[in-house]
């Protein structure tokens, strides 16, 4: 075994950086840089493109939801109800608004609800009832209007002195 002068250790030599590792290790850098640069591209316009993908599915169900609209009005019975919406009668029938006290017209608010939506109501169970006393003894609502009595003696009114009333 030899010992090399440099290090000591018996038969190595240190490695160097050839001009060739050199000129390998910036290719490698210019290859590495220039991927990343079309990588981050690709994403880039893949998540635009999955966005112009969503607006036109959007689109399209606005122009199905707009035909089906269309395709109403070829109904005689639906023209109709809109033109009854819009205040006209068909001859020979007569019409009547209901006016309120200021002379206004009364808006209809009668509007059959889906039967599917309107379920019977619960009723709230006794204990909710007491819960809800309870918080309200521990924090009574602020009336500002009248200040509080300072003494309880049956002479005064609330808020008056004097007692005149």
């Amino acid at each position: 075994m030899r010992a090399t002068a440099d290090t000591g250790a018996p038969g190595r030599r240190r490695p160097r950086l050839t001009s060739r590792a050199t000129v390998l290790l910036l290719v490698l850098a210019v290859l590495v840089v220039s991927y990343a640069s079309s990588a981050r591209a690709y994403l880039q316009q893949r998540g635009e493109l999955d966005a112009l993908r969503a607006e036109i599915a959007e689109r399209e169900a606005a122009i199905d939801q707009l035909e089906r609209e269309m395709r109403r009005w070829d109904d005689p019975a639906y023209v109709q109800q809109e033109a009854r919406e819009l205040g006209y009668v068909l001859p020979g029938e007569t019409s009547y608004v209901v006016l309120d006290e200021d002379g206004e017209p009364l808006e209809s608010a009668a509007e059959l609800a889906d039967p599917d939506e309107v379920g019977e109501q619960e009723e709230p169970a006794v204990w909710e009832d007491a819960w809800d006393s309870i918080v309200l003894a521990g924090r009574p609502p602020v009336d500002e209007g009248t200040p509080p009595l300072t003494e309880i003696d049956g002479s005064q009114e609330s808020g008056t002195e004097d007692g005149d009333g």
